[in-house]
């Protein structure tokens, strides 16, 4: 696992549940994949600088614990692998304090050329910096139970 960040849930995140409603959940994992996003220059800089981002085809939320107001999560990167064309990933939501699993993400998308609207392949160096951030991380990943693995063309 590797730690992308850290959250508290604000007031205005809950609901009449009194916890976080689910497309905070959404929020939160869409923070943190941000963080990976860009150590991959493929984040919001890059879609400004580059014209060049990912978007989101499928993804799969399993809510496990409930989260509530003022509690602080942190979100870690469990799994990450790629194609020419795909990024794959799973994040998991940890509640701080207990340690406990509140929910996990695990999502697919595509590289774009915004101006096109078009999916292209990853630039070399973009895939370089996949390669050697899974290389150096792959002893905190887990591949068991994947969703979406068998989508990336290898």
């Amino acid at each position: 696992m590797f730690l992308l960040n850290s959250q508290k849930i604000l007031k205005e995140w809950t609901d009449y549940n009194q916890h976080m409603n689910l497309s905070y959940y959404i929020l939160v994992f869409d923070n943190a994949a941000e963080v990976m996003l860009s150590k991959f220059q493929m984040g919001e800089q890059a879609a400004k600088n580059t014209n060049r981002s990912t978007m989101a085809v499928e993804s799969h939320t399993f809510y496990k614990n409930e989260v509530k107001e003022g509690e602080e999560v942190d979100v870690f990167l469990t799994h990450v692998d790629h194609d020419k064309k795909r990024i794959h990933y799973r994040l998991e939501m940890y509640e701080k304090i207990k340690k406990t699993l509140s929910a996990s993400t695990e999502v697919l998308s595509l590289y774009m050329d915004l101006g096109q609207r078009k999916v292209r392949e990853f630039e070399p160096e973009k895939i370089d910096i996949m390669d050697d951030f899974i290389y150096k991380n792959k002893t905190n990943f887990k591949s068991e139970k994947l969703i979406f693995s068998d989508k990336l063309k290898k």
